[in-house]
């Protein structure tokens, strides 16, 4: 390893049938105290290039999992000479003769309290006059450097070296020490040797961003697979939670249901049990299949990216004695996903925290549209609220019996009646600046934001959740028998914010 300047060189090789539930609203609990501020965490922020599409080598804007890039003189590819960790990475080029295809991969957006990025990088194995053993010397070199902006993108200056890869088949990782922490942007500059117009093509992929504190940005991939539910295989084997550090605290600010236990679940009732899973709480129906309600507290401690999603559905083994354990693949066939509850993106600090969602007492049939866009949609606004200095507290749950999957018509139930397809999924946020005494500040009104959506589970919906917009307070009478959200907080307040009809984020 060589420290020169801000630069370190690493090279690593890469070779809910409907049940009537009596809902008893909870005793008042005291004002929670102020807890001092956490230290800062570490994060890690990776983009891999999986999430986005581009074709042609004209500079254009694309969405990536980690926000919007600009790829001039660049394509995302996914050819078999294009070096990849995964099925895409960049290639990028370059050309003399085009203002439009100047070899640069650009961050639109700044990332703050950064202290290493690691890059991928090799030669890309087309025909460039670079390939070892099949051109002809002298090679072509390819080359690129690593620049950062601290004005938004309007001036850039070079960090550490150049670099030289030099395979055409393997990845090699590079490292770069970062010692100014402020928000800024970055891209990397293909400065290649030229072959004719065009300089030698290179690959790019899974550029990490590691540091300490709140990075700025959150990374928005997408929690459904488009073929979630085509596990036809045997069930995977059930298993339990374990709770790691990284879960949020039982009680107190960040606590999963400070502002209530709406339906007064307990320990006791089999279809209002109240399941503690750590990561997050909720109100599961054993007779339905499914949670009644889910709850769990969102800041960006949660969404480090240290692990990807595992996709390790699971039956739950903590059930009581006789109630049905549904199985990962009790929904094959079904034409609805395993729609999480609790989204698998909202818990990426460690693999408990991601497995915890893989449980299937998390899971609700969910038709494919509703789970992939509308819902997937709203989860990244509300991961989104984290990144711009607030913290979410979300209860998410469901009503009602038959829903309609991509099979079409009106399904009740999935297998052979043992889980309930609900009719309505529905789910509220209440969103604070970051913070302590947080029940407090809920209650004085002030700087407090209320989302409530009410969608039809059904796979003609509008991929915009925003048309699904109602209130707390309607939510509450769509579940019936008392059901109770923010009971933790003064009636009038409750009155105020339940009523409360948002226009967006």
């Amino acid at each position: 390893m060589k420290i020169k300047n801000l630069l370190v060189f690493l090279s690593v090789s890469v070779t809910l049938a409907s049940c009537q539930k009596h809902w008893v609203d909870p005793e008042p609990v005291p004002v929670i105290p102020v807890i001092a501020p956490a230290p800062n965490q570490p994060f890690t922020v990776i983009e891999n290039f999986e999430n986005g599409t581009k074709g042609g080598y004209d500079a254009a804007d694309v969405t990536l999992a980690t926000g919007s890039w600009n790829i001039d003189g660049g394509l995302l590819g996914a050819e078999a000479n294009d070096v990849k960790a995964d099925k895409k990475s960049v290639r990028l080029r370059g050309s003399q003769n085009s203002a439009t295809q100047n070899g640069r991969l650009s961050m639109n957006f700044d990332i703050k309290n950064v202290q290493f990025i690691s890059i991928k990088s090799s030669l890309a194995n087309f025909a460039d006059g670079q390939r070892p053993n099949v051109d002809p010397t002298p090679l072509r070199k390819g080359f690129w450097e690593l620049q950062v902006s601290k004005d938004g993108g309007k001036t850039y200056n070079k960090i550490g070296e150049t670099v030289n890869p030099t395979s055409t088949t393997t990845l090699n990782t590079t490292v770069f020490y970062i010692t100014d922490t402020t928000a800024a942007r970055y891209r990397i500059v293909n400065t290649s040797e030229f072959n004719g117009a065009s300089r030698v093509r290179l690959s790019i992929d899974d550029i990490t961003f590691t540091g300490f504190g709140n990075s700025g940005v959150v990374a928005n991939t997408q929690d459904t697979p488009p073929n979630d539910n085509a596990n036809t295989g045997s069930a995977e084997a059930p298993r339990g939670v374990t709770i790691g550090a990284d879960a949020p605290p039982a009680t107190g600010d960040n606590s999963n249901i400070l502002f209530g236990n709406p339906s007064n679940a307990n320990m006791v009732l089999t279809d209002n049990l109240l399941l503690d899973q750590g990561y997050y709480v909720e109100s599961y129906s054993a007779s339905r299949g499914i949670p009644n309600w889910v709850s769990w507290h969102l800041d960006e401690t949660n969404t480090t990216n240290a692990t990807k999603r595992l996709d390790n559905f699971a039956g739950f083994t903590g059930l009581p004695s006789g109630a049905y354990q549904v199985q990962s693949n009790s929904y094959v066939g079904s034409g609805f996903d395993r729609g999480h509850n609790c989204p698998s993106a909202d818990r990426t600090s460690s693999t408990l925290a991601n497995s915890a969602t893989f449980l299937m007492t998390n899971m609700i049939p969910q038709a494919p549209q509703n789970n992939q866009q509308t819902w997937n949609n709203l989860e990244q606004d509300l991961r989104s609220q984290t990144a711009a200095g607030n913290e979410v507290y979300i209860v998410m749950g469901n009503y009602g019996r038959g829903g309609s999957g991509k099979n079409g018509g009106t399904t009740t139930t999935i297998d052979n009646g043992h889980v309930t397809v609900p009719s309505n999924v529905w789910k509220v946020a209440i969103i604070i600046p970051k913070g302590n005494s947080d029940l407090v500040r809920a209650g004085s009104g002030g700087n407090v934001k209320v989302i409530a959506v009410n969608t039809p589970n059904v796979n003609t919906i509008s991929e915009d959740w925003k048309q699904y917009i109602t209130t707390v307070r309607e939510i509450e009478t769509a579940m019936g028998g008392g059901f109770n959200l923010f009971s933790n907080l003064p009636q009038s307040v409750q009155d105020a914010l339940e009523t409360q009809r948002a226009t967006g984020i």
